[in-house]
């Protein structure tokens, strides 16, 4: 059975498909394009094997400068809005029941929260803002 150079381009794209969802490597994707170009190549102008060595080195090799950066700037940045107790450090809260090293109440963010001290030998009295600096559990950390 004699397959033509296109197929095995395609067949080669499938594969690098396959791996790329398994590995969720992008420059497996880039490569799986550089494939079908080749396939393009081969079944739609005829190029010959040097030809289609050619355009999928170079097209792979394009797509790959042009993604890994990208992908690279989107894996450094953080998130843009911080949720859970992320949100929460940071802001006021006000003193509900006297706060020290030990434990006592604050209203945070509209609820009643837990909250000890960071500074042990300082304690916080009723109606005081204080600032949350971390939320360890369900207790905040205040100062």
């Amino acid at each position: 059975m004699d397959i033509d150079a296109w197929l095995w381009w395609l067949i080669g794209a499938a594969a690098l498909g396959i791996a790329l969802v398994v590995t969720a490597m992008p420059e497996l994707g880039m490569l799986a394009v550089g494939a079908i170009a080749a396939a393009v190549v081969t079944g739609v102008f005829g190029g010959g094997a040097v030809a289609q060595v050619a355009v999928f080195a170079v097209i792979s090799t394009a797509g790959i400068a042009v993604v890994r950066p990208i992908a690279n700037r989107h894996r450094a940045q953080r998130p843009q809005f911080a949720t859970g107790v992320d949100a929460l450090k940071g802001r006021q809260a006000v003193v509900l029941e006297r706060v020290d090293g030990s434990g006592g109440r604050i209203k945070l963010a509209g609820e009643v929260w837990s909250a000890r001290a960071l500074d042990t030998g300082h304690a916080y009295e009723v109606g005081q803002e204080v600032d949350v600096v971390d939320i360890e559990g369900a207790t905040a950390i205040v100062m």
